[in-house]
């Protein structure tokens, strides 16, 4: 399949939080990634808007009652930043998850606007 979107990693973080997974999730991931990639229209199950962050994303991963959420960022719609990733435990997505994203995604501009 052809790419439409290339995807990097910003700095560590997500490797970090890939390396802590079983190879089955890990493979989840890859094929979620995959899909950003090479989809037009990624379908909704599998990424989602944060709402009120303007721009941040989670990519999401279920694996039977398990789930997992990569935050991620569009820079100029063709590039996609995987951020951090984290288990998810409760219903809704920890503030402090949020926070540390969207730190990153700061971080991600500021030295690429320097």
């Amino acid at each position: 399949m052809e790419k439409i979107r290339e995807v990097i990693a910003y700095k560590n973080y997500f490797e970090d939080f890939l390396n802590l997974q079983t190879k089955k999730v890990q493979d989840k991931i890859f094929k979620i990634i995959e899909a950003i990639e090479t989809l037009e229209r990624i379908p909704s199950n599998y990424l989602k808007a944060i709402v009120g962050t303007n721009g941040l994303y989670e990519a999401r991963i279920q694996l039977g009652s398990d789930i997992w959420r990569v935050f991620l960022l569009f820079d100029k719609g063709k590039l996609v930043v995987l951020l951090n990733g984290f288990v998810k435990k409760t219903q809704k997505t920890p503030p402090k998850e949020i926070e540390k994203a969207l730190g990153l995604m700061k971080e991600y501009y500021e030295a690429k606007n320097k």
